[in-house]
């Protein structure tokens, strides 16, 4: 098997946690880009951690910047390789101020850049970059495989995408042998795209058979050899791998792409994350959860199953601990902990649930002083919406994205590409319409 051709022992895994994450905002205001909540219990990073270990690959950097206590906080409780260090690890590296550096990451490389005295401390050869907020499933053994095989300097993982979306990507050009010739950063020019056409040589080589033109899209993930790494990152205008030194490295280097023609969705922006979330509620999602042999890991709750009461659910997701109550729900994630009341109805939303269970005593304490309880009120009515952690949403409230602007910002609420978005720990009064 390709996986063979490589020892595993000899790659360190770097995933970067992201920058501000303005365009998931606000699911952003509080937490990192790969803290944010998927499908009910998982986290973003769940994802990247999991496709390492199901890859053999336990050696793993994570390097993180804003709001980043929650995504500490959820992998040291998550994920744990005590027991092995310093052969299995998973190392959390914030941004820190000292006298060499600016403390704040420039850009994705300048985040390796500030962190290479780290992975310098463990033996390597070769140095597995991912993204902290992407969706997919990949054997990372693969892509690794080819890049020894090749005798590539860098390899970048690329995806086949149409026409339209190659416009918004970072497109390689390959010769018959896979080997990158040609990078061009979100072509938009029509005559520029005809011109980074997937060719014939390398289409039949595809699996499938997707009609029109097919271009090669960056995915944002690299496999360096670590001399290499290591020389691209001396020079310091360097800062971002994509922008900067893959442009760069094509010209003297040998680039290869591997391509990867699994599903992939880079959660980047509030319509991507609710179409990937809303995905899962169909019978055969393009992300697979239910996948035995590559697992997605997160952290152990022990929290008991969730209770349906005298309810109708149709194509939804429900996380652990939940209480639903003579409800309604369509489409639609549950997150865990959730309480929902009698007569709520939900349709085409995430409810992202709570982080914790409220006592009799704090549920007295909050009808004293006349707020909801965390979770979903009595006959309240919410679609084409994010509810995000530890709302408070009252009583007979109405929450719809029908006919809403594509942007609005209110002090109760965010719309963005026309869905609306709670933020967490939000109380939305009794009788409010949004």
């Amino acid at each position: 098997m390709e996986q063979n051709f490589f020892d595993s022992s000899r790659v360190i895994s770097v995933i970067l946690g992201g920058g501000a994450g303005t365009r998931l905002f606000p699911l952003t205001k509080e937490r990192a880009k790969p803290a944010v909540p998927l499908a009910g219990k998982y986290r973003l990073v769940d994802i990247p951690i999991s496709l390492c270990i199901n890859s053999g690959l336990k050696r793993i950097f994570l390097l993180t910047q804003y709001l980043s206590s929650s995504l500490h906080r959820h992998v040291y409780q998550s994920f744990s390789f005590d027991d092995y260090y310093p052969y299995d690890f998973i190392d959390i590296l914030a941004a820190t101020q000292n006298s060499d550096m600016t403390g704040w990451y420039q850009g994705t490389a300048d985040a390796v850049r500030q962190n290479i005295s780290h992975l310098s401390n463990h033996q390597h050869d070769l140095v597995l970059i991912l993204s902290g907020d992407q969706l997919y499933r990949m054997d990372y053994r693969r892509i690794l495989a080819q890049h020894v095989k090749t005798g590539a300097d860098i390899t970048v993982a690329t995806i086949p995408v149409s026409r339209e979306p190659a416009r918004g990507f970072g497109i390689m050009q390959v010769d018959d042998n896979r080997r990158i010739t040609r990078f061009v950063e979100k072509p938009k020019d029509d005559a520029l795209l005809d011109s980074l056409r997937i060719s014939d040589a390398t289409r039949n080589r595809l699996s499938g058979h997707q009609a029109g033109d097919l271009y090669l899209a960056s995915m944002g993930i690299y496999v360096f050899s670590r001399k290499v790494l290591e020389e691209a990152l001396f020079d310091m205008s360097n800062t971002d791998f994509g922008r900067d030194i893959i442009p760069q490295a094509i010209t003297d280097k040998k680039v290869f792409s591997y391509i990867y023609q699994g599903y992939w969705e880079d959660i980047g922006t509030i319509k991507a994350f609710y179409d990937a979330n809303l995905d899962l509620t169909n019978p055969v999602p393009q992300f697979n959860f239910y996948d035995g042999n590559s697992p997605i890991y997160s952290q152990r709750l022990t929290l008991p199953a969730s209770k349906v009461i005298e309810s109708r659910v149709e194509k939804a997701v429900l996380s652990e601990g939940s209480i639903i109550s003579n409800a309604n729900i369509t489409h639609s994630i549950i997150g865990i902990r959730s309480r929902i009341e009698a007569g709520v109805e939900i349709k085409d939303s995430i409810i992202m649930g709570a982080d914790f269970y409220q006592c009799d005593e704090d549920m007295q304490a909050d009808q004293n002083i006349k707020i909801p309880h965390v979770g979903i009120g009595a006959n309240t009515k919410i679609s084409g919406a994010i509810i995000d952690k530890n709302a408070r949403i009252g009583r007979n409230v109405t929450i719809s994205g029908a006919d809403k602007p594509a942007h609005f910002d209110s002090t109760l609420y965010y719309v963005r590409e026309g869905i609306v978005i709670i933020p967490k720990g939000t109380i939305v009064p009794d009788n409010t319409t949004i």
